[in-house]
């Protein structure tokens, strides 16, 4: 009943109609629908409304269309605009309930086939693809299948000083980096290293696209490969480098964010022990004790202090009870110490020796494997039931056992007769009435009620 609904009963005729020649009405309809949903906020909740088909319809007109995709510009135009009113929460999770997200990389591939692509819609399609990335768990799977990452890296490492475009392909980067497989193929791809190339110096210009890629390396360097390949290539340094940098230029503390994504970046290094040797051997300890002390009178500073508080706790070297060196406060004396034993060896390390075994540097391989199968496992799991999962309420119900067993409380068997006595033998009283018997000791008359008298 409404124009909205009308409109869109028009655009769903013109969208079973291949004729290109639709290609003018659909542009006219599709201009009334912008202006609705631009102008009035009544109109967003009514197509993203349960039982509406808007957004269903937005869908098929891009899924049904892919033909000339820059001379339907006009038309592509308004549904990632359309959609990007719709991506903030749940109208977010609306277009990846139905199906959008497949549909955006399948435009994506179309689109990249263009020479040279069309960079209006590139930075729409990735634009919108960076808004509902993080409410789809499986885009990074969808992306790697479709062959979408290639094309958002390739568009970085040609247009690296075009910031309108590699802004938003650095956004879904960041949303594909959340997997660990992808992680570990970007890697490869050499995208730390292009990383590197715009995160840079202190500098004014470009603070929003600074911010993005140090998102986007901390979500690269938490994969243990990226973060050895960081450390090989002296990244460590170039990051400590950086941080003092803008500490030194942002006195003002406008740039905290900044900051804090560079601190992150060490963070995820140094979850290795390559990384935390690296960090140590770069004079990091003395860096970030120096910036933390200089932040403390800072109340908004808080969260630099914290991150360099949580580095320099993980990187400082771990020893064991007791510490016989300079390094305790304290000094525990053991009763007996034999001459030659571990404990003999431990006592007799120097003092900056980190005797603690550390496994935290060994080969991820596995774990890229263990990735794989866990990600094959979810794709079987859609369509199969497991059946090893127990069902039955009762045998799920903890059994209760006695503190003590029986035999031991048969010793308070007769405070509690009525427990044991089954009481079969007992005689019942009858309710009749029995007839009155004098008694020959009582004194005085004897009166025999009537029938009737109570």
């Amino acid at each position: 009943s409404s124009r909205t609904t009308s409109l869109l009963s028009q655009l769903e005729k013109i969208n079973l109609d291949s004729v290109l020649g639709e290609a003018n009405n659909a542009r006219y309809v599709t201009s009334k629908i912008l202006h609705l949903v631009q102008s009035q906020e009544k109109t967003r909740k009514e197509m993203t409304s349960k039982g509406s088909t808007g957004i269903e319809v937005i869908l098929s007109t891009l899924e049904v269309k892919p033909f000339n995709l820059c001379g339907y510009g006009q038309i592509a135009h308004f549904h990632f605009i359309t959609g990007l009113h719709f991506s903030g929460g749940r109208r977010a999770s609306v277009l990846v309930t139905k199906g959008g997200t497949q549909i955006l990389l399948q435009l994506l591939l179309t689109a990249s086939k263009d020479t040279p692509p069309n960079e209006d819609l590139m930075v729409l399609l990735h634009t919108l693809l960076a808004k509902i990335g993080p409410k789809d768990k499986k885009i990074g799977v969808k992306a790697r299948i479709n062959g979408a990452i290639n094309i958002s890296l390739n568009l970085v490492k040609q247009n690296l000083q075009n910031h309108r475009l590699i802004l938003p392909c650095l956004q879904v980067l960041r949303v594909y980096s959340s997997n660990y497989v992808n992680a570990v193929s970007l890697g490869k791809n050499g995208v730390v290293e292009l990383l590197f190339k715009i995160v840079g110096p202190f500098t004014k210009t470009s603070t929003s696209l600074m911010k993005v890629a140090l998102d986007t390396l901390t979500a690269l360097l938490k994969s243990k490969t990226n973060a050895r390949r960081a450390v090989e290539r002296g990244y460590m340094q170039l990051l400590l480098r950086i941080y003092v940098d803008w500490h030194r230029h942002d006195s003002r503390h406008r740039y905290m964010l900044i900051r804090k994504g560079v601190l992150q970046c060490i963070k995820s290094v140094t979850n290795i022990k390559l990384g935390r040797k690296a960090f140590i051997d770069a004079n990091g300890m003395k860096i970030l004790y120096n910036t933390s002390q200089e932040c403390l009178a800072v109340r908004t500073l808080d969260p630099l202090v914290n991150t360099s508080s949580l580095i320099m706790r993980k990187c400082f070297p771990k020893n064991r009870l007791p510490l016989p060196t300079i390094k305790s406060a304290f000094h525990f004396q053991l009763p007996v110490i034999p001459a030659s034993g571990p404990v003999a060896q431990l006592y007799n390390l120097p003092p900056d020796v980190d005797d603690v075994v550390d496994e935290s540097d060994d080969n991820d391989d596995a774990e890229t494997e263990l990735e794989i199968e866990t990600e094959n496992d979810d794709d079987k799991d859609q369509h199969f039931k497991n059946d090893d999962i127990e069902t039955d309420i009762n045998k799920l119900k903890p059994r209760q056992e006695l503190g003590r067993p029986t035999e031991d409380l048969k010793m308070y068997k007769r405070f509690f007769p009525e427990l044991s006595e089954t009481f079969q033998e007992c005689v019942l009283v009858s309710k009749e009435p029995k007839p009155f018997v004098p008694d020959a000791n009582l004194n005085g008359p004897i009166v025999v009620p009537t029938a009737g008298e109570e």
